[in-house]
């Protein structure tokens, strides 16, 4: 039995389901037209876009996807370039990070790719994506180095959005989430302040790290607000193991027993150099690392955690405002990160 819907037309065939032949004949229009009521809506006039649209209705015709996205030219991938990991850290690919945003992104319908380039060269890898056309858009992850892809990307008019402020330009224009790592290491100096520390050492990256400077920042805020003097006690160094091991014994031969570190990588190193001198950590001296890496949850190494999850589920927001047409935001979007201490910064009770 055949029903009709409110056009007065038929909601059903006995021949199969409804296709795009099927929604044009009934609505007395093209293919075409059907095709720009469903891709392209502001090309038809009001009254034939509201005819399309009750047939397909009535008739309960649900478009192939697959035929959608050759049509389209959409690949529905978003592309990310990763980094390989360094010998001598703890830091690797952004493992919470990256799940989520695998999870989050599948939700919308898109998955990623990952793609890897030059270490020497940011933009490498970038211009093969764009002429196959195989991304829709992209995610920055690598802003600590400036971000020359963000200007690259948007001279070509590429969509993406970015995990990492502009540092090189506070007023740029497209979207961005970041997290706040001065506010991460003022709560790393202030919590081994409460512990009953009043010298407190920073050890941190070279002064070219945009991302050190912003986390040396919280250590010098957090200690000036304690009316304490920094001098000597903070050190700019490489990201490596054996370098913050260094660097410890330096500064341990000054008297000095509580750290507060760019990475966690560092605070390794402090924690062997508080080993080779045979002090308790946490009950001798004290150390605070920055990312919760999984080296830090086996070794008892307190760290600031970044909100890597939050991340993730922002930035693919972000990338479906900016793939539908939207203005990026005014401001960036500046995520807090958390402390998670353990014994090699609690004093025992």
């Amino acid at each position: 039995m055949t029903t009709t819907g409110r056009s007065g037309l038929p909601t059903g065939s006995p021949a199969g389901p409804p296709t795009l032949t099927t929604v044009a004949e009934l609505a007395g229009v093209s293919r075409q037209t059907v095709s720009n009521a469903l891709n392209n809506p502001e090309l038809l006039r009001p009254d034939t876009l509201e005819r399309v649209l009750q047939v397909i209705a009535d008739v309960g015709y649900t478009p192939n996807r697959a035929a959608r996205q050759l049509r389209s030219g959409s690949s529905h991938l978003i592309g990310l370039r990763f980094e390989p990991a360094q010998e001598g850290t703890t830091n690797a690919l952004m493992d919470r990070f990256l799940h989520t945003l695998v999870e989050t992104t599948r939700q919308t319908g898109h998955h990623v790719l990952l793609f890897s380039g030059d270490p020497d060269d940011p933009l490498d890898g970038y211009d093969d994506l764009l002429r196959s056309t195989a991304v829709d858009a992209f995610v920055i992850t690598d802003t600590y180095s400036g971000t020359p892809q963000a200007a690259w990307l948007q001279e070509r008019e590429a969509p993406f959005v970015a995990f990492g402020r502009p540092w090189d330009d506070p007023h740029a224009s497209h979207a961005w989430v970041d997290v706040d790592g001065s506010a991460g290491t003022r709560l790393a100096t202030q919590h081994l302040l409460e512990q009953g520390y009043d010298r407190v050492a920073w050890l941190g990256w070279e002064k070219s790290s945009r991302i050190g400077e912003d986390r040396r920042t919280g250590w010098k805020a957090a200690m000036n607000r304690a009316g304490l003097d920094t001098s000597g006690l903070g050190l700019r160094i490489t990201d490596n193991l054996d370098a913050a091991r260094l660097a410890a014994h330096e500064l341990l031969d000054r008297r000095v027993v509580a750290f507060v570190c760019a990475s966690d990588t560092q605070g390794m190193g402090v924690l062997r150099a508080f080993v080779e001198r045979g002090m308790r950590s946490g009950v001798d001296a004290a150390v605070v690392g920055f990312d919760d890496s999984l080296a830090a949850q086996v070794t008892g190494l307190s760290s600031v955690r970044q909100p890597l999850e939050q991340v993730a589920v922002e930035v693919v927001g972000l990338l479906r405002a900016t793939l539908a047409g939207a203005p990026a935001p005014e401001r960036g979007l500046v995520l807090t990160p958390s402390l998670v201490v353990r014994t090699s910064s609690q004093r025992p009770d």
